[in-house]
């Protein structure tokens, strides 16, 4: 799988090269390799993507659910016997490691299955009238034409799980990856043209910041499902709501683990490593903050230290290696730089991992896995969204301090808390202001049968997966139905029947 691809747009059900400007896609433990390289949409591309789908959506809306639901199906089976190849080239395109990578692809395939499934699932709903011989339903409609926007750092499962919802709900979608992962967004898009999806209902194209906002101020767009920074979100749901276009917006985390005096201390040091540091932090869902009960914070620092220590950074096609690069140069820079003005303001480096293994390429985008111990919360490295290796700590008095403590700052994503107490766990499902929450589990993890995302500066508009997700690829008619007057007569009030 080392061979160099050809990157090429899918509109209206034929593969080509764009007409813009040319661009390369880099293995991040590797940026001498090539991995890809294609030519950007140009504006009269994506038009046609648009109208292409635009002519797609009557007949794609008009197919019976089970037959769209197949095209789903099939596309799992392609992607779970292809999970080993595509995950390889996954982490060669995006840096995670090997396990992640293969992981990720068979997480996809499942994605797909649990929307197929969406068939033989209830499609609306019956309500009681007040009025003799009518009955009540809601039944629900696709929205039209989506505009689908992917970030790097999940490739191929983010893409799944909003394009496999838009289709099996009847809608036709132009789907921008993010510049740095287009392999994985042209093998998606392979494996559903393979499993039978007609031509326009799904179209690909490749482009930087221009490209996405024609998208997404297209006219001809109904809806826009964006997942990405909380800026680049709140900055596409103001100019949709202005064209009063629905937005469903997952965006930024700073997502706290509480670790309480009762907590199982081998339990928590295991799920917060792995929350902070895998795919090397840059998931949104990634524990950033770390909030220690007094008592047991000088333990609990002292047993991370050597766990961070222990992790072993590298080419993540190494299947020992734990920690991979971040995605290119400028999220390097851009992490060591806000490490290094941690420290410079007064934070203290209470661990970090620097061996890196024998033969990795020192060119590689790498950042060391790095805990800081910070005092003031007004601190950078607390309140904003580094994406990156990085986990920050506090401790903090009781339960009542460490809520408040994760509740600061604007984001609302995901948290977890450690404890042996029902009654703080309880407590903390009441009080603790996020959209997912982990009671003794890492902060990240998604599963696609239950709702999805943040609040406050997280998320907007409905949530994703599960059955939350046919809130926003659907809209819904609530139909009075009355067969007129009846040819009969009916029985009197009181008398027998």
């Amino acid at each position: 799988m080392s061979e160099q691809s050809t990157l090429l747009h899918l509109i209206d059900g034929q593969w080509h090269e764009g007409g813009g400007e040319r661009f390369f896609d880099l293995n991040p433990a590797r940026p001498g390799h090539i991995v890809a390289e294609g030519m950007e949409a140009t504006e009269t591309e994506v038009d046609r993507a648009v109208d292409a789908a635009r002519r797609a959506a009557p007949a794609w809306a008009g197919t019976p659910m089970h037959a769209r639901a197949q095209v789903l199906w099939r596309g799992a089976e392609l992607l779970e016997s292809r999970a080993e190849d595509v995950g390889t080239e996954l982490v060669r395109e995006e840096g995670k490691t090997l396990g992640e990578g293969v992981g990720e692809v068979r997480r996809a395939a499942q994605v797909l299955r649990y929307y197929a499934g969406a068939a033989d699932r209830e499609a609306g709903e019956v309500y009681s009238s007040a009025r003799r011989g009518e009955q009540i339903f809601v039944v629900r409609r696709p929205v039209g034409v989506v505009a689908a926007i992917t970030p790097f750092n999940f490739p191929i499962a983010i893409p799944a799980w909003k394009i496999a919802a838009a289709l099996v709900y009847g809608n036709t979608v132009v789907w921008k990856p993010a510049m740095t992962v287009p392999l994985l967004a042209m093998r998606l898009a392979e494996v559903f043209t393979e499993a039978g999806l007609p031509n326009g209902v799904l179209n690909l194209v490749y482009g930087q910041n221009a490209t996405g906002a024609a998208l997404t101020g297209h006219p001809f767009i109904d809806a826009v499902t964006f997942t990405g920074s909380t800026p680049v979100g709140r900055l596409i749901a103001s100019d949709c709501a202005r064209r009063g276009v629905g937005v469903q917006a997952e965006m930024g985390g700073k997502n706290a683990a509480i670790v309480l005096r009762d907590a199982d201390i081998e339990l928590a040091l295991d799920q917060v490593v792995t929350g902070a540091f895998r795919s090397a932090g840059q998931k949104c869902t990634a524990t950033s903050r770390l909030i220690l009960d007094a008592p047991i914070a000088d333990e609990f620092l002292d047993l991370l230290r050597g766990r961070v220590a222990a992790l072993e950074i590298g080419d993540p096609l190494d299947p020992s290696v734990n920690v991979g690069p971040v995605i290119d140069v400028q999220a390097r820079e851009r992490i060591t730089g806000e490490i290094s003005e941690a420290v410079a303001a007064g934070a203290t480096v209470v661990a970090a991992a620097h061996q890196r293994r024998a033969g990795t390429d020192e060119t590689g985008f790498y950042v060391s896995p790095t805990v800081l111990e910070i005092e003031h919360p007004s601190a950078p490295v607390w309140k904003e969204e580094i994406f990156g290796p990085v986990l920050s700590v506090r401790r903090a008095d009781n339960f009542a301090h460490a809520v408040q403590m994760a509740n600061e700052g604007d984001y609302g994503l995901s948290a977890s808390v450690f404890t042996q107490d029902l009654t703080a766990a309880l407590a903390a499902v009441d009080s603790m202001d996020v959209g997912v929450l982990h009671v003794n589990s890492e902060t990240a993890g998604a599963d696609p049968h239950v709702p999805f995302g943040g609040v406050k500066a997280s998320g907007m508009g409905p949530k994703e997966q599960g059955e939350a997700a046919r809130d926003f690829f659907t809209q819904s008619t609530t139909v009075y139905l009355t067969g007129g007057r009846p040819p009969y007569a009916l029985p009197c009030e009181g008398a027998r029947p």
